[in-house]
């Protein structure tokens, strides 16, 4: 599945308000500032803070 690149020019982290990364193989948005990654359900990111995974900063 592809994101949309419009949509992810348009999509920064909630947190930081910096911009995304698209792991397609993941299916994740990740903000490096963050240490967050955000899941994309059924082709919908689910931009909640609660909903992201922590990830380890060399990822």
């Amino acid at each position: 599945m592809s994101l949309d690149p419009w949509l992810l020019d348009r999509l920064c982290c909630p947190l930081t308000r910096t911009p995304l990364r698209y792991d397609e193989a993941a299916g994740e948005l990740v903000s490096e500032a963050a240490g967050l990654a955000y899941p994309i359900r059924e082709g919908v990111p689910v931009m909640l803070v609660e909903e992201a995974r922590r990830i380890d900063p060399a990822s």
